[in-house]
């Protein structure tokens, strides 16, 4: 999904003949794209070119995201096991337990018993490391999707920005202008809900558990997962509450900076007229 999102994003950037935009931009939502991200791409001059793009095609962007994106990742399994649903993981549990009696007929009652309590124990460990995995590995792929949109969300404030002293625009200035502010407040929200998502990810049970050579009690399992070819899973090492407040600053001294220059231009503006 990511190459043919990618591919649809350059595609996008290259279009030149009249009408074919609504179509090239409807091909990269529905390969997972989101509307920062196309309305980049399109150098369109607010998202709201891209709204009414999709809508007509009859997509609403607020409600019709494609199931199928890089958010979609399904769970490790291990011996039926996911760690994701108690209901399923409890009756392969009972099933693996009834299957000590009906394979071992005539077992004595204690040794029976002791098999039992290995067996519950084995799988709860299975299920415990694959339910940390598996919702740690998910809330890694949502930090790094909300990364991207935070980079790209940034990105396009300084496109926005440049875009004012460009000599060749043909669009208002006040209208380029507020195409800028609304990137700018739009940054702040992305810079927000990654900062929300990175946070989930490193208080997750997971990534205290899960560390590159498997927590002792937890060694079997995750060194099975990783043996497997799945990924070892890393949190991100910088505190993202510290980030996210650096990011903010910054964004706020250059808008605090831009808008003192944009006053004296429309100063100048105005005292020609």
């Amino acid at each position: 999904m990511s190459t043919e999102r990618e591919q649809a994003l350059a595609a996008l950037r290259e279009w030149s003949v009249p009408g074919c935009r609504a179509d090239l931009v409807e091909a990269a939502w529905r390969a997972g794209a989101t509307v920062v991200a196309i309305a980049e791409a399109a150098r369109a001059k607010s998202r709201q070119t891209i709204y009414d793009d999709l809508k007509s095609r009859g997509i609403d962007p607020r409600r019709d995201r494609p199931k199928e994106t890089d958010m979609t990742i399904s769970p490790v399994t291990i011996e039926g096991i996911t760690g994701t649903d108690a209901v399923k993981d409890s009756e392969v549990t009972d099933a693996a337990v009834r299957r000590i009696i009906t394979e071992n007929p005539g077992m004595p009652e204690d040794e029976q018993r002791q098999r039992f309590v290995t067996e519950f124990k084995r799988l709860g460990e299975v299920e415990n490391t694959l339910r940390w995995y598996n919702t740690l590995r998910s809330q890694l792929l949502e930090e790094q999707v909300a990364r991207e949109e935070r980079d790209r969300a940034l990105h396009l404030v300084e496109v926005r920005w440049e875009a004012l002293a460009d000599p060749n625009s043909k669009g208002s200035w006040l209208h380029g202008h507020q195409a800028y502010v609304r990137a700018v407040d739009d940054a702040r929200i992305a810079i927000d809900m990654w900062e929300e998502r990175a946070t989930a990810a490193a208080k997750s049970p997971g990534a205290a558990a899960l560390i590159p050579d498997g927590n002792g009690e937890y060694h079997g399992t995750y060194r099975r997962i990783l043996d497997a070819g799945h990924p070892v899973l890393t949190v991100p090492g910088t505190d993202p509450a510290a980030v996210a407040e650096q990011l903010r600053a910054n964004l706020d001294q250059a808008h605090e900076h831009r808008q003192r220059q944009a006053g004296q231009t429309l100063g100048l503006a105005t005292a020609q007229n």
